[in-house]
């Protein structure tokens, strides 16, 4: 086997190859021996028929396809592992097969390879940090959450506002006729909460216990019951009880009551030192991504299609998961927005494109700095991992799996190559 290496457009390499004719009778002899049982020749019981029985019966060519499905693979891993220049990204497709008169064969594999990344600037760049700042608004905002958690709901002697809790019957009819899910006894609502269709809550702020209103209000244009949308409508609804918050107090007991300190002052201490380390997160977060992007947006490289296609389905798998763990199948979730796979691999091509890119310049820039993981971080890794499960640490790397590792690997080289552009980066 002999093959000739050519450099395409776009990322693509052809692969020629010439089989000679005893490689090729070897290939063939294996198709036969694989595939023999499928015929039935009189004289010969099922699968036991001479090869040359049956080529004269069917033609010489009968066991070329399959043998094709044994020399293609083995020639083209065996040019995989001869080239390191290049590396395929996607499956290889077969432009042409031709057998030779004198019993060998040759074929010609387009492969998409990863394309060449020409790195932009990704050192001495000027790139702003955040100051991390904590207000007292949102001090403040977090008690009244604390607050809101602990409140009680009591009876309102007086007209329903915003914010109150309803209990109310209810009764929807379009030109005089009910429909499906428009009638509820005893549901609860809360005014200004927005649950509700637009309008329908702020007819009932001012309603008292035993009201009778009829509420008039016009189905939103993307409604999704055909039958409704647009549509106006009656809901004729009976007020039976109007709660209101009854929100704690915020001093030293209240505090004492919900966590594990004695003093408003303590509380109010933790909590801006919680939104200080969050702030600090957030603001280290968007120096790095900044970093990131303005690297990326400095290198100049072509993503081949094949890899922003892969990258599309990769995307489309991730969501799957995410709606299946919701209970909600892709079909169903397609059906009802009124798309279809091929809408939705469009939304993502641009994102895709993008991720691309950042891996590929990042990848660049991990061989351009010599970045590689030593024992020692794989070591400290796992022995971390180890105690958030409350194992030791061999014990815990023997229930690894092979795809975990690699995530693993995948996730302190990510590590490493942040710290260095952060050092190669300095905040401003």
């Amino acid at each position: 086997m002999s093959y000739t290496v050519e450099k395409l457009e776009k990322s693509q390499v052809k692969l020629s190859f010439t089989i000679d004719a005893p490689t090729f009778e070897s290939a063939i002899e294996k198709a036969y021996q694989k595939t023999k049982g499928k015929f039935a020749i009189g004289g010969f019981r099922k699968g036991h028929a001479p090869r040359k029985v049956i080529e004269g019966i069917y033609g010489k060519e009968v066991f070329f396809e399959d043998a094709m499905d044994v020399v293609i693979p083995d020639a083209y891993g065996e040019a995989l592992d001869n080239e390191k220049s290049f590396e395929v990204v996607a499956r290889p497709e077969l432009e042409n097969f031709d057998f030779a008169e004198d019993g060998g064969a040759k074929f010609v594999l387009v492969v998409t390879v990863k394309p060449e990344v020409k790195l932009g600037a990704y050192k001495g760049l000027e790139v702003e940090k955040e100051v991390a700042e904590v207000s007292e608004e949102q001090i403040a905002a977090e008690i009244e959450l604390a607050r809101d958690k602990q409140a009680r709901m009591i009876d309102a002697n007086r007209p329903a506002q915003n914010g109150d809790s309803l209990t109310i019957d209810f009764s929807g009819s379009v030109d005089g006729e009910k429909f499906d899910g428009g009638t509820a006894e005893g549901y609860d609502i809360v005014l200004g909460s927005g649950s509700f269709i637009p309008g329908f809550e702020e007819q009932l702020v001012g309603t008292v216990v035993g009201d009778e209103k009829d509420v008039t209000v016009k189905f939103p244009e993307d409604y999704h019951a055909e039958n409704l949308k647009g549509k106006d409508s009656v809901f004729a609804c009976k007020v039976h009880a109007i709660k209101s918050k009854e929100l704690p107090a915020v001093d030293d007991e209240f505090v004492k009551e919900i966590s594990e300190f004695d003093t408003l002052d303590e509380y109010k201490a933790d909590i801006e030192r919680k939104l200080k380390e969050d702030a600090e997160k957030s603001s280290d977060q968007k120096y790095e991504n900044d970093v990131i992007e303005k690297i990326v947006t400095g290198s100049e490289v072509e993503i081949p299609d094949a890899m922003i296609e892969m990258e599309i389905e990769d995307m489309i798998g991730e969501f799957e998961y995410r709606l299946s763990c919701q209970g909600i199948k892709l079909e169903d979730y397609l059906k009802y927005m009124k798309m279809t796979v091929d809408n939705l691999k469009e939304q993502y091509k641009e994102q895709a494109e993008k991720s691309a890119k950042s891996r590929l310049v990042m990848e660049q820039i991990i061989k351009a700095e010599d970045i590689k993981i030593s024992d020692e971080d794989m070591n400290v890794k796992i022995a971390k991992l180890a105690e958030n499960a409350g194992k030791e640490a061999d014990e815990f790397r023997k229930t690894l799996k092979r795809e975990q590792i690699d995530y693993l690997v995948n996730q302190i080289l990510s590590e490493k190559l942040i710290d260095t552009l952060k050092a190669l980066n300095p905040a401003k």
